[in-house]
């Protein structure tokens, strides 16, 4: 039985992935009390990283751990990208909204990117590698942007019809 204290995290297609998060006004306690709800989330659901606009919290917030352990938790209020490498690489990424679906996103291999910390204070962070994808990837749920967007029309329409029919078997 999952905690009292962990999120429900929307599913594509719900149309809620698709808002556009406003900044951050102040790092209150409303924000310091989501953090930690948001990590035990994501790490509940074997994720990498969660953006609010995926717990249906309309901010610019967000939580990663790429670390092997499970214990370098990064929080990102108000991110924005500095600077993208002009070097790609595509990649397989999946997503917790998008559930069993795997696929190859092209991203830049290398980001700077300002944000604030979850006490509120200014911090700038240089990512490569598997960090800068999941960077790229949650800041892409703040802007209302779900990875398999970059997908064929085809593809698209093909996961959002199984995981709907999932939806469908899972409440019968």
């Amino acid at each position: 039985m999952p905690s009292a204290d962990l999120l429900p995290i929307l599913r594509y297609p719900d149309p809620r992935l698709h808002t556009v998060a406003k900044p951050v006004a102040a790092v209150d306690e409303s924000v310091r009390a989501l953090i930690p709800r948001m990590l035990a989330t994501m790490y509940e659901a074997n994720g990498i990283g969660l953006a609010a606009t995926q717990v249906d919290v309309h901010q610019r917030l967000i939580v990663i751990d790429v670390s092997e352990e499970r214990d370098q938790p990064l929080v990102l209020i108000n991110p924005e990208i500095e600077w993208a490498s002009p070097e790609t690489r595509k990649g397989e990424e999946g997503c917790l909204s998008v559930p069993g679906i795997y696929d190859g996103v092209e991203r830049s291999t290398a980001v700077r990117v300002r944000a604030l910390d979850g006490e509120g204070q200014p911090r700038t962070i240089e990512a490569e590698g598997m960090l800068a994808v999941c960077i790229q990837h949650e800041m892409d749920h703040l802007m209302g942007k779900v990875f398999v967007e970059y997908l064929s029309p085809l593809k698209r329409n093909r996961i959002k019809t199984k995981l709907l029919k999932a939806e469908r078997e899972a409440r019968e």
